[in-house]
């Protein structure tokens, strides 16, 4: 037990950043799915099970209107794809962590893969055992804030109309980020321009479908091009 209590004192203080950002994102989460309608049950088991972040957010959407289970795993797939790039550069890390190896995959998030990939823990500390632990604080900073924010919004009567914003805020942001780190934008346009176009063809309510194919059908074009 004392060895597991000094991989938790080595592991918080990385983690603390992801503390800060799960907490406010957690919370606006857990506001939005309470005024939806959603008690602090679901939303608990939301956040502890799916852990999916911007894919929960974008989850609200599906949980509130008609279910169309092919639109929501491609949306789910094109929100969370990188995921899968993450897994294949943690095959080698994560080679040795016996029974640890499922939760350290299902709880590998951006932010966790950040602190893993950035901190090489001393050799004092047991390696499979900091990468659990840094796994499982960031999970549980997403889930405290998550059950806050349902607390809050059972508590406060405020008024949560445009809340809903949030996402497409968090998506911005998100896309602003990645294009100042990008050195080649021609996908992040490729996207743009797809969506517009789409957007302008088939209406708000049945572009993202035609556009996400747009856009897998351009970008593999290009990359044949390239290879050429």
């Amino acid at each position: 037990m004392k060895n597991h209590f000094q991989v938790i004192k080595t592991a918080f203080p990385h983690t603390i950043p992801v503390l800060t950002g799960f907490s406010f994102l957690g919370i606006a989460y857990g506001i939005l799915m309470n005024s939806k309608g959603y008690g602090i049950g679901w939303i608990f088991l939301m956040s502890f099970i799916a852990f999916a972040g911007s894919a929960q957010y974008v989850a609200i959407f599906f949980l509130t209107s008609v279910f169309n289970p092919i639109y929501a795993l491609l949306v789910t797939l094109m929100v969370n794809a990188r995921h899968i790039f993450y897994g294949l550069s943690f095959l080698d890390k994560y080679e040795n962590t016996g029974r640890l190896k499922p939760y350290l995959i299902f709880g590998l998030c951006d932010e966790t893969f950040s602190i893993l990939c950035a901190i090489d823990p001393p050799e004092s500390v047991d390696r499979k055992w900091f990468y659990f632990y840094v796994t499982l604080l960031d999970h549980s900073y997403w889930v405290m804030g998550s059950v806050i924010g349902g607390l809050i919004g059972n508590m406060l009567l405020i008024n949560t109309t445009g809340l809903d914003f949030v996402l497409t805020a968090l998506f911005v942001v998100i896309f602003v980020s990645q294009w100042k780190k990008a050195s080649n934008r021609k996908p992040a346009l490729i996207g743009i321009i797809s969506s517009v176009l789409c957007l302008y063809i088939f209406g708000p309510d049945h572009f993202i479908l035609p556009s996400m194919l747009l856009i897998l059908i351009t970008l593999s074009m290009t990359k044949k091009e390239r290879a050429l």
